[in-house]
């Protein structure tokens, strides 16, 4: 195997036995096969599209298909294996519907879609595969752009939110990391149409879970336990989480958010839950720890899990494209509808949760509501009782170094307000930093994807004092990444012209040198050093 995805790969260069997320290299192989299939895919459905031929269930299987490849998500050999034999079926019919005859033999492309299952093991499909660095970095940052956007694409079609446009950017650019003919400038400018296109995808996304489930409102969210035996539910998928609640309510179980779901709780569709208690615990990377004080099941819907441990492997499910060898997988139905029966029924058997921390952390201030008080926010500037914002959004991770944020956010002039999404709050949400005449200096905007929320709090902002360039305001960026969410909010802030954004912990392996020096001479962005240097260059 051959893997630099995250920010923990392996001496900061690549796993090559194991990952450092502990999968597989048998299973990182196959997901790198998984994605040529999705290629394949692409390249008779973008003409199927054409034709006005296209099918959303073959939409919907190159999402999932790329979002089980990010880190975290699926560790699962047979799930891999099911998705690549499921792709190479759905390629053939493709291919059977198309107009005429198929493409014509002399295409490059064609003798890739033509591979078969049981040769596909002679082909080079790793990222190793393109030999100039500098085109493979940057085919490889609009790969981790792309898979980041299926995962909000996806978030988005199982609330029924779907954009045409978007899928054909996907496939445009999947087959554009196989096009030997096309050069660094205009990968490039790939890279930042994906930003582009990754705005997009987050406001569809934000405008599914916002007309389903309302716009989340400033909530006090309870971070201690009650009696009963509970369910904690981790991840991303809201969807998930209403249909455990609406099975839940009357059973005498409690359901508790973990990781990226706690913004769940400022919902207004899920306050009417009285068996929705609150949150349990903090980052992704606790969960071992965690998951074996909670007593109860737990339900991983998307990506975040770790290898369980044994104490626990018995009660920890997964659902959607989750998977790991060994944990019960919860399956769909046709219409999208879960059984979580079991699960509610071995949380009966449980002893509550043990507790781990009391009172409550704030959050729900996505764009509506913190735009709700823009002109306290925008006296409070002028007044001179706010001096900067600080973008702190992105991931969080296991690393002792990631401590930096935690003292970078404590560091900070208390005329400073930090603007968050993602789990990288987890790092500074807890903290005691006051507020600033009623207004928080945490604003938790929500889950990694409502960094959207912060791109139209910032427009909003440079609107309301006149400025055009939204590198003028008042605004820093002291971004964490770990996965390829992150790249593509990355992405998505650079095609809005962002710049002097901090990066961190370690800059992206896969980026080479030229390539970094690209984006350093036209965004200037920066690795972070120590919190004194950087308070400084930032503030």
């Amino acid at each position: 195997m051959f893997c630099y995805q995250c920010e923990e790969t392996m001496n900061g260069t690549g796993c090559t036995k194991n990952g450092v997320c502990g999968k597989k290299g048998e299973v990182a192989d196959l997901q790198d096969d998984l994605i040529f299939v999705l290629k394949s895919i692409a390249f008779y459905n973008s003409k199927a599209r054409a034709n006005n031929l296209n099918d959303a269930k073959i939409d919907e299987f190159i999402l999932d298909g790329l979002f089980a490849t990010i880190t975290n998500t699926n560790f699962n050999k047979a799930d891999i294996e099911r998705l690549i034999k499921e792709g190479f079926e759905i390629k053939d019919g493709i291919k059977e519907k198309l107009p005429g005859a198929a493409p014509n033999a002399g295409d490059d492309l064609t003798v890739m879609a033509k591979v078969k299952p049981e040769t596909l093991a002679n082909i080079n499909t790793s990222v190793l595969a393109t030999e100039n660095e500098d085109i493979r970095s940057l085919r490889e940052l609009l790969m981790y752009g792309l898979k980041g956007m299926a995962a909000y694409a996806h978030h988005a079609n199982v609330l029924g939110y779907k954009d045409d446009n978007i899928m054909s950017f996907i496939e445009k650019a999947l087959l554009a990391t196989l096009d030997d003919g096309m050069g660094v400038d205009e990968l490039i400018s790939l890279v930042l149409e994906c930003g582009s296109v990754g705005v997009n995808t987050l406001a569809l996304l934000d405008k599914a879970n916002t007309t389903t489930y309302g716009n989340p409102e400033p909530t006090a969210v309870n971070i201690g336990v009650g009696s009963n035996p509970g369910i904690l539910i981790s991840g991303h998928d809201l969807h998930d989480l209403e249909q455990l609640l609406d099975q839940t309510r009357g059973t005498g179980v409690d359901v508790y958010t973990h990781g990226e779901m706690l913004p769940a709780n400022s919902y207004p569709a899920f306050k009417k839950y009285d068996n929705f208690v609150g949150n349990y615990g903090g980052s992704w990377w606790r969960q071992k720890e965690e998951f074996d004080k909670f007593n109860g099941p737990i339900l991983m819907t998307t990506n975040c899990i770790v290898p369980p441990k044994e104490s626990y492997i018995n009660r920890i499910y997964t659902t959607g494209i989750v998977g790991f060898d060994g944990v019960t997988h919860i399956i769909a139905n046709e219409d999208g509808g879960k059984d979580f029966s079991t699960i509610i029924e071995q949380a009966k058997t449980c002893q509550p949760p043990q507790q781990l921390e009391e009172g409550t952390i704030m959050g729900g201030f996505a764009h509506v509501s913190a735009l709700s008080v823009a002109d306290k926010i925008i006296e409070a500037v002028k007044g001179g009782q706010i001096k900067k914002f600080v973008v702190m959004a992105g991931c969080d991770g296991r690393h002792k170094e990631r401590s930096y944020y935690t003292d970078f956010a404590e560091a900070l002039p208390d005329d400073t307000v930090i603007l968050t999404a993602g789990c990288a709050k987890y790092r500074y949400n807890k903290l005691d930093l006051g507020n600033i005449g009623g207004i928080p200096r945490v604003i938790d905007a929500g889950q990694c994807n409502d960094s959207y929320s912060l791109v139209v709090i910032a427009q909003a902002l440079a609107e309301a004092f006149g400025i055009e360039d939204i590198n003028d305001l008042p605004v820093a960026y002291n971004i964490a990444w770990y996965e390829q969410k992150a790249c593509l909010v990355l992405l998505a802030l650079l095609s809005l012209g962002v710049k002097n954004i901090m990066l961190g912990p370690k800059l992206p392996a896969f980026v080479s040198p030229n390539v970094l020096n690209v984006l350093v001479e036209n965004f200037n962005i920066m690795p972070n050093t120590t919190v004194d240097e950087d308070l400084k260059t930032l503030i």
